[in-house]
């Protein structure tokens, strides 16, 4: 027995130090293992243009079977508003206190998509394509970078719709439109955050996309989409102080609600929060880099098992 315990532990023989020696000579390294964070960082920049590419293909693809192709853009955004507007706006008569109701509606849809769209794209992007995957060595957070500027992409061609119904229904060009810009590169931030966040829980738990649709239709009817969170807070003085804020606070309804202010001219600043662009950036900085890091931490494990 204490012949067996005075055993040294085993060490690593000679041959397997030439091997690690001569391997680290000729710059090799561990297969699939997590490079540094600024390396990780340009090897994503290196690969640009595979993301666009990409993005792009799948973009085209996407409606590739159907008959009106690409026409599914718009329409696909425009029809659940006109389901939101009758349910609603009509049934519910929620328009009666909403100045510019279809604008409204329709803004809040579009830019709702977007980051709904974006989320559940990057909960799949990894699990979705572990074909890909298992057969090329690239940066893995590629995959759900891509996929929301997919996102984006559409996001663009449904504007063409939107910017036409805006002035249908009288709202007039103003110098405000330009604040959507550095709304939607916020918005596209936070949306390719979470979209990280969730390819690296979706690529452990594939079961998550299957739970994902039931939390973003939740996320979706407290975020103001079909209804004003302000005049929602001035007709219940009963809620508690801290509800009102924790709404207008939610990241989703801080960008649906700064497209609603850049675009349509009823929809005034008093109806923001306060310091709006300040809690943009901070979700837009939290989720972007956050995300980043946390999908960057287990980038050795995608395609694993």
């Amino acid at each position: 027995m204490s012949q067996v315990l005075d055993t040294p532990p085993p060490t690593a023989s000679p041959a397997e130090d030439d091997l690690s020696a001569l391997a680290a000579r000729h710059g090799l390294a561990v297969s699939g293992a997590r490079p540094s964070l600024p390396d990780y960082v340009r090897q994503l920049w290196a690969r640009r243009h595979f993301i666009t590419a990409f993005s792009t293909a799948k973009l085209t693809a996407q409606y590739s079977q159907a008959k009106l192709g690409q026409v599914w853009q718009v329409m696909t955004p425009l029809l659940n508003a006109a389901v939101y507007y009758f349910i609603f706006g009509v049934l519910l008569g929620t328009k009666r206190n909403v100045a510019d109701y279809v604008p409204f509606l329709v803004t809040g849809v579009f830019i709702w998509t977007f980051t709904q769209s974006s989320i559940m794209a990057g909960t799949r992007a990894i699990s979705g394509n572990l074909g890909l995957v298992r057969a090329l060595h690239f940066p893995r957070a590629a995959l759900p970078i891509s996929f929301a500027l997919q996102q984006l992409q559409q996001l663009l061609f449904s504007m063409a719709a939107l910017i036409v119904i805006l002035l249908c229904f009288g709202v007039p060009v103003a110098a405000s439109w330009l604040l959507a810009v550095p709304a939607l590169v916020l918005q596209s931030t936070f949306n390719a955050g979470v979209s990280m966040i969730m390819a690296r829980m979706g690529a452990k738990t594939p079961d998550i996309a299957q739970l994902m649709p039931f939390v973003l239709r939740t996320w979706m009817y407290v975020s103001g989409v079909m209804w004003s969170i302000d005049k929602l807070a001035k007709g219940h003085h009963d809620w508690p102080s801290w509800v009102v804020p924790v709404l207008q606070a939610n990241p989703a309804a801080v960008y649906i609600d700064l497209m609603r202010y850049s675009l349509i001219d009823s929809f005034h600043a008093s109806q923001l929060p306060h310091h709006v662009w300040a809690i943009a950036v901070g979700w837009a900085l939290v989720a972007g880099v956050g995300g980043f890091i946390y999908f960057w931490k287990a980038e050795e494990t995608y395609g694993r098992g």
